[in-house]
């Protein structure tokens, strides 16, 4: 089934209390090839950045959780890893969290861009998902903003042959654009019912249950991946090191003091990211510590410092040290 329209809140509203139907809440994860959206589409159905977005592929390395509150239902939604054929250490233990991801969330939705043909990745994701039984899925088709109707229309038949070879049906075909916001409210309305009744899972006013400390070392990498070469994203690392409020301030000026490291694999990598005279780190820095002000609500000195942990993409303790 191909959903192309958003019902009005009011009459779903009205429809809600007319049935009385229960609360659900529960989990929802997003899965796909990289860069396939998946984490612009979990931040504009929270409503807030949550998880970190570029045009690099491979960006997200943490399961993000955003809470989408509604009368009727709690979304918590996974952010995923891109499923990719790994090259490294990091790269199998990425994998390795979005199969464990699958295997405990409640509803799961494949995305696939509007504006990119089905492809040996995404036919090796979907084969996977296939073999996920009870779980509903949903076909996500993103990035609808990029394409006329004719291409979507063609990826839409796609998708659902796909399902089709496979032995399964989608729970739901929807065509989204988080950039333009059309049907992002649809999708919503669509993953709700599928969730189990239960009572909401976080308080009212929660959008992550993400450490404000983890957010802002994925906030700081996001400002370090724009505009380096396309080898570097893979090796870049943030670590906040401390944030403590500076002692020596008056109650209504308070300062938060956030250290953090940003590593590379090697020494040749230094110099990309500080710059000339130091100006690239600069922007790095006044870039994030814009979003942490906004992220924490309170004004920030950041300090950053770039250091070399050799190949720590490969090195099972570098890992560790770098929190994977």
């Amino acid at each position: 089934m191909v959903a192309m329209s958003a019902r009005p809140n009011q009459e779903a509203a009205a429809q809600r209390a007319e049935n009385d139907a229960p609360h659900r809440a529960g989990f929802a994860c997003f899965v796909g090839r990289p860069n396939a959206g998946k984490s612009t589409l979990t931040n504009a159905l929270v409503g807030q950045k949550v998880a970190i977005t570029s045009n690099r592929p491979q960006t997200t390395r943490h399961t993000v959780r955003g809470i989408v509150h509604r009368d009727d239902a709690q979304l918590i939604l996974v952010d995923t890893p891109g499923l990719h054929k790994p090259r490294t250490l990091l790269g199998e233990r990425l994998n390795d969290v979005v199969r464990t991801t699958w295997a405990e969330v409640d509803v799961i939705g494949f995305c696939l861009p509007a504006d990119q043909k089905l492809g040996p990745g995404d036919k090796y994701i979907v084969k996977e998902l296939a073999g996920i039984r009870k779980t509903p899925k949903i076909a996500i088709i993103t990035k609808t903003d990029l394409v006329e109707s004719k291409a979507l229309a063609e990826q839409l038949l796609a998708v659902s042959a796909l399902a089709e070879e496979l032995g399964f049906e989608w729970a739901e075909i929807v065509p989204v654009s988080a950039v333009g916001d059309k049907q992002v409210g649809l999708l919503a309305d669509l993953i709700a019912p599928l969730l189990p009744e239960s009572p909401p899972l976080y308080p009212e006013g929660d959008l992550t249950d993400e450490p404000e400390m983890v957010m802002v070392a994925e906030l700081i990498r996001e400002a370090a991946l724009e505009g380096v070469r396309d080898e570097l994203p893979h090796s870049i690392a943030v670590v906040v090191e401390e944030m403590l409020p500076r002692t020596d301030r008056p109650a209504d000026k308070p300062l938060l003091d956030i250290h953090a490291n940003v590593y590379i694999e090697r020494p040749s990598q230094k110099g990309i990211i500080i710059g000339p005279k130091g100006k690239r780190l600069k922007e790095v820095g006044t870039k994030s510590r814009k979003h942490i002000e906004a992220l924490l609500g309170t004004p920030v000195f950041l300090d950053l410092h770039v250091k070399v942990a050799k190949d720590w993409q490969r090195d099972p303790k570098q890992l560790r040290k770098l929190g994977f």
